[in-house]
């Protein structure tokens, strides 16, 4: 790389470092520091949201996926477009009003308790414990995708690359908590847009097709099978890949963007910001794997097929510009990681030490527990980073698929069925996320992505024992039925 690279990249991480900065309130609170007082706007909150969801896979992943095998795995795009759409329309209005009636509830844990009424604080450990666990492990994953994306543009051994990574996600994210990373995706989510669409607009008009064919044509001469969406894929198989989709209702990273707006009538705005800036992104990323499969083609190909979005950048940009887009690939890794921390921090912060401190905390001294644990759950995932022998995918498939299956269905009936009792919501989310551990460890995911079953598994869960464990039911106190029903009411009104 040339030198214009590296002040591209330096300009890049001088711009994340100063927003951390910028952002720091030392005498802000626990909501400000958290959901920043819920003051987001539609843009930021589209933009964010689409940056923390879409990881280094977006950049590397897809591309290379369209690389080696075509448009197959065009199902699991397809699922992740419908179900973020369906994430905006069914839940993101209903649950930034029901968290501001339901005690202006700052994290999902909070909610599922102040929601229900629960005075035994088992629907918070256990939500609590489900955050910690698998965005501990969702971040560690973020770690070693840094880790090696440095030590493949710079040469720097995995080890450094991953403190590298670490270091400047835990600096913004700490001193600037919300806003901080809010912003920071928002600008990073905006860079990943324009370089998806800059670098396979560049290749197709540098393929110098020969006359009388098209690029269609030109693939289908390399490999036909790369133009059948259904080739080597079983029904269970396309089933699973759309299944992907299902996550977006229990992924707490995503959904606190939608507690944040200011205005629960701003989400049908951002919803179309989100959901145009997904599609373009993702048909850029698409675009171009199967661009650079003709471009390679005369060029011996590619070892390996998850580069051809940066050998492209390589080939075809100058340096400065080759920067950038390794900014991008850099900004989808980090946007991740510091929206993960920072929802880990706030259960650390929040559902535990808060919960059961008995004494009284300063305002101050709550949010510097916040900032702390960042750094807390951040050394853990770097110990487990370092330890880790699954790939950065499965581990990413596994996480996604835990938080889809144990948060989904308990926010979407929590958010539309008066009834669902306390008892059912806990038993929903065990369900779930026990048929999730259970696909996985069975090799029954091998057949259908682990999503689904445990879907199914924890909404038969909530709706039996909402419906048939009244009697059991010691969670919920009777006094507390009539207060529920009216938090309900009033959160449909204000629709």
């Amino acid at each position: 790389m040339g030198i214009g690279a590296y002040v591209a990249i330096a300009l890049y991480f001088g711009f994340l470092l100063f927003v951390g900065r910028y952002s720091y309130n030392k005498n802000a609170n626990m909501g400000e520091y958290l959901l920043d007082n819920r003051r987001l706007g539609p843009i930021v909150t589209a933009l964010s949201a689409g940056a923390s969801d879409m990881s280094g896979w977006m950049l590397l992943g897809v591309p290379g996926a369209l690389y080696a095998v075509g448009i197959a795995n065009i199902w699991m795009v397809i699922g992740l477009i419908i179900g973020a759409y369906l994430n905006y329309l069914l839940l993101a209005k209903r649950l930034r009003v029901y968290t501001e009636v339901a005690s202006d509830s700052i994290t999902i844990p909070d909610f599922l308790e102040n929601r229900f009424k629960d005075r035994t604080k088992i629907l918070r450990i256990v939500s609590g414990l489900i955050i910690l666990v698998f965005f501990t492990l969702y971040v560690s994953s973020g770690i070693i995708a840094g880790g090696k994306s440095f030590e493949a543009f710079f040469g720097l051994p995995f080890n450094y690359g991953a403190i590298f990574t670490l270091a400047i996600v835990v600096f913004y994210t700490f001193f600037g908590g919300f806003r901080a990373v809010c912003i920071t995706d928002a600008f990073q989510g905006t860079l990943m847009f324009f370089v998806l669409v800059a670098i396979p607009l560049t290749a197709f008009f540098n393929l110098n097709l020969p006359e009388n064919t098209n690029l269609w044509a030109e693939i289908s001469k390399l490999s036909t099978a790369h133009l059948d969406p259904f080739a080597n894929q079983t029904f269970w198989g396309i089933l699973g890949l759309m299944a992907w989709g299902f996550g977006y209702f229990g992924q707490p990273h995503i959904i606190v963007r939608f507690m944040a707006i200011r205005n629960s009538q701003e989400l049908a705005q951002a919803r179309r910001i989100g959901i145009g800036w997904m599609t373009i992104g993702l048909a850029g990323a698409m675009m171009s794997g199967l661009i650079g499969f003709v471009y390679f083609s005369t060029k011996g190909g590619l070892g390996d097929p998850e580069t051809v979005f940066l050998k492209l950048g390589e080939e075809l940009f100058s340096p400065f510009l080759l920067g950038i887009i390794i900014s991008a690939v850099l900004a989808a890794i980090m946007s991740t990681i510091s929206s993960q921390l920072l929802v880990s921090s706030s259960s650390v912060t929040k559902d535990f030490i808060l919960a059961f401190y008995k004494k009284e905390i300063s305002t101050s001294m709550q949010v510097a527990i916040g900032r702390y644990a960042v750094v807390a759950v951040a050394l853990v995932a770097t110990i487990l980073a370092f330890g880790s022998k699954e790939s950065v995918l499965n581990v990413v498939g596994n996480a996604w698929a835990g938080f889809g299956a144990s948060f989904g269905p308990v926010l979407l009936f929590s958010l539309y069925w008066k009834r669902m009792s306390a008892l059912g919501a806990l038993v929903g989310m065990i369900a779930g996320g026990a048929t999730v551990l259970f696909w996985i460890s069975s090799g029954l995911n091998s057949y259908v992505y682990e999503i689904l079953p445990g879907i199914i598994a924890s909404s038969i869960a909530i709706v039996v024992v909402s419906i048939w464990g009244d009697a059991i039911n010691k969670m919920t106190a009777e006094p507390n039925e009539q207060v529920i029903k009216d938090e309900f009411d009033r959160m449909k009104t204000r629709l």
